[in-house]
């Protein structure tokens, strides 16, 4: 009777955050069933009238749908890239460091801009890459014509990766510093033993010890493919740069608040959230399979 009372309350306990979770995620859903209806707010989900799959279609024959979808993988891939390859490359060489001092503030200094949130980051981009802001302000030291960054096509895929690396790599490079310090070092001894050089210790010793960590991240990293970051591409983003910076989210964020075409917005969120689902799961499938991660 004490140990069935002693886990009633640890059930109890657990009981708020089980309601929080009922109320705020999954009734919710119910809201899905506006993708299958030309909505109304005054019918409500009950009264607006049915249409099925008519969302879906209409969605398809967008123009905008292609390059909003392509804008969302092309920016997502290249986040993906770029925030496996740098931290990478910087935790192999903040790890020569041999100063303690000068490798804790390099780390917590890449660090800092993790805690940051897009609203003040972009903000100050966008002061740096204005036509009169400090960027443009070199480039005319040196007899260049100011470029508009956040007003080009071309320019603007790029900002958003380079800036979105700029701000995570030093959360990436931590992963990578606590996998570096799981290496046996009498690896490295028996290596010095041998002759081998710096370079030949990274590339049969380091790189090949990281390789279940990199293809644990890699595989994990795939079920965000379709989330190109709509904070930071909605705080940098303005018309001129629709073609190259339109992702799903900001996409359902105008069709739904601004156009008021609720079905097709939530049509279009729900098509990004299945496919995420499929992609989350392939992706802990292939994590399970090459570097032996389960969650269950």
């Amino acid at each position: 009777m004490k140990k069935r009372s002693f886990a009633f309350h640890y059930h109890l306990m657990l009981l708020p955050g089980i309601l929080l979770l009922i109320f705020f995620s999954i009734v919710p859903m119910l809201g899905i069933t506006i993708a299958f209806q030309n909505f109304k707010p005054g019918l409500g989900f009950w009264r607006s009238e049915w249409v099925g799959l008519d969302n879906f279609r209409y969605l398809f024959e967008l123009p905008d749908s292609r390059t909003v979808f392509f804008n969302t993988i092309y920016i997502a891939i290249l986040k993906i890239a770029a925030n496996l390859i740098v931290p990478i490359i910087f935790a192999l060489l903040l790890n020569e460091v041999r100063s303690v001092l000068l490798k804790r503030s390099v780390q917590t200094i890449v660090y800092l801009p993790h805690f940051l949130s897009w609203v003040i980051l972009a903000g100050i981009i966008s002061d740096m890459l204005s036509t009169d802001g400090l960027v443009n302000q070199i480039i005319g030291r040196f007899g260049g014509e100011p470029i508009m960054f956040l007003g080009s096509n071309s320019w603007f895929p790029g900002i958003v990766v380079g800036s979105d690396v700029w701000k995570e790599f030093g959360f990436g490079t931590i992963v990578y510093l606590a996998a570096l310090t799981g290496i046996n070092p009498a690896l490295y001894e028996a290596a010095a033993i041998d002759g081998a050089s710096r370079l030949q210790k990274l590339r049969y010793i380091t790189l090949p010890s990281l390789k279940p960590t990199i293809i644990l991240l890699a595989t994990l990293s795939l079920g965000n493919v379709l989330n190109a970051g709509f904070d930071q591409i909605f705080n940098l983003y303005n018309p001129l740069v629709y073609d190259s910076g339109d992702i799903i989210d900001t996409y359902v964020y105008r069709a739904g608040l601004l156009q008021v075409q609720y079905g097709l917005a939530t049509a279009v969120g729900l098509l990004k959230s299945v496919i995420s689902f499929v992609l989350i799961v392939i992706s802990y499938m292939l994590a399970s399979k090459f570097a032996n991660y389960r969650i269950f």
